[in-house]
């Protein structure tokens, strides 16, 4: 939800909003439902992986995205990212240029894929694999695409956050479910399950009775050195600011102040004005996030001042087992190969 936060009681036991909204989540499930059913989807001529998740907000598919293009890299793949770019304005096909793009061009999660590799922003995502094949690449990525499947992909990981896992359970607008999760689980081949909580566990364990691998993966943060001791004003935009100072806190920093906008939030110069006064005020010193740095990139004024001065923490997903990430590199791969054999037919 672009600039806004999801509502409060989606993460919360079912009440009476959850009720309320009953009849228009059961229509919204039962539409999402038909179209995964449904979709006969176009194939293109590269092994394709699908990084989605099952509700709306921040489950770490982007850093799931961006660990998986690294180790299809290393395996000696040409990678690529497909993404739709969401918060941005270009439809594409368009390919990232990382010296001219913005955030609202392209959004914040392609800036950041396409510093692994290349990426393409589509809203017709078929036509943007195309695109990717075409400037060489040999294995896709998509970041997102799971529920609308208008590309054919040959294998679907779902990123859940532990912490956060699928709140009421309930589908939109009901709460932040995308699909029934019985048939969003249906159409998935793996879940992956990062760091550590309880709210995952209904997820989890539907997935273990669908007999689907279960791979485990932690988000692993940077160290800031240049911040220890200090007090900080930490300021996020995500689907989950409080990780985010969460994560800051028990790497041991002191935060002073924080303040959480909604996820994919476009900072303004008044944003800006009130970060900056506050941090000179209490002497405190500003930290963020990548997402939200990278729509601070290339931007003037007080938000250009607010960018060139915030600290941002870095963070990488790492794999539990990355036997576990190669052995699911070469199952796409294998299940690719095996798609080009069923088109060609048998030898005449």
């Amino acid at each position: 939800m672009a600039g806004s936060e999801a509502p409060p009681f989606w993460f919360r036991p079912r009440g009476w909003q959850s009720r309320l909204l009953a009849p228009a989540s059961w229509a919204y499930g039962a539409v999402a439902r038909y179209r995964m059913d449904r979709a006969r989807p176009p194939e293109v001529m590269a092994p394709v992986l699908c990084i989605g998740n099952l509700t709306v907000g921040g489950s770490g598919k982007t850093p799931t995205a961006i660990a998986v293009g690294k180790a299809v890299i290393e395996a000696g793949y040409r990678a690529g990212f497909l993404t739709r770019g969401y918060g941005g304005s270009v439809t594409g096909p368009h390919r990232v240029d990382l010296d001219h793009d913005t955030a609202l061009t392209v959004g914040d999660e392609p800036l950041l894929l396409a510093r692994t590799a290349p990426t393409v922003v589509a809203s017709r995502r078929a036509a943007g694999a195309r695109h990717l094949i075409e400037m060489g690449v040999d294995f896709v990525i998509m970041d997102d695409g799971f529920q609308s499947r208008s590309v054919h992909y040959d294998y679907a990981l779902i990123a859940l956050d532990a912490r956060r896992g699928i709140g009421n359970g309930a589908v939109i607008p009901a709460g932040p479910l995308r699909a029934p999760m019985i048939d969003q689980m249906r159409h998935a081949d793996a879940l992956l399950r990062i760091g550590d909580g309880e709210a995952g566990e209904t997820v989890i364990r539907a997935a273990a009775r669908a007999a689907k691998p279960i791979m485990r993966a932690g988000i692993v943060p940077r160290p800031l050195p240049a911040l220890e001791g200090r007090p900080l004003l930490a300021f996020s935009g995500i689907g989950e600011p409080e990780k985010f100072f969460d994560t800051l806190r028990g790497m041991g920093h002191w935060l002073t102040m924080t303040r959480a906008y909604g996820d994919h939030h476009v900072f303004t110069e008044a944003d800006a004005e009130d970060l900056l006064l506050h941090a000179d005020l209490e002497n405190l010193e500003l930290v963020t996030t990548e997402k939200d740095a990278a729509r601070l990139t290339y931007t003037e004024g007080r938000l250009g001042e607010l960018r060139r001065r915030a600290h941002v923490l870095a963070v990488e997903l790492a794999f539990e087992s990355p036997v576990a990430l190669q052995s699911l590199i070469e199952e796409v791969a294998e299940r690719y190969h095996r798609r080009r054999i069923r088109r060609s037919g048998p030898p005449l």
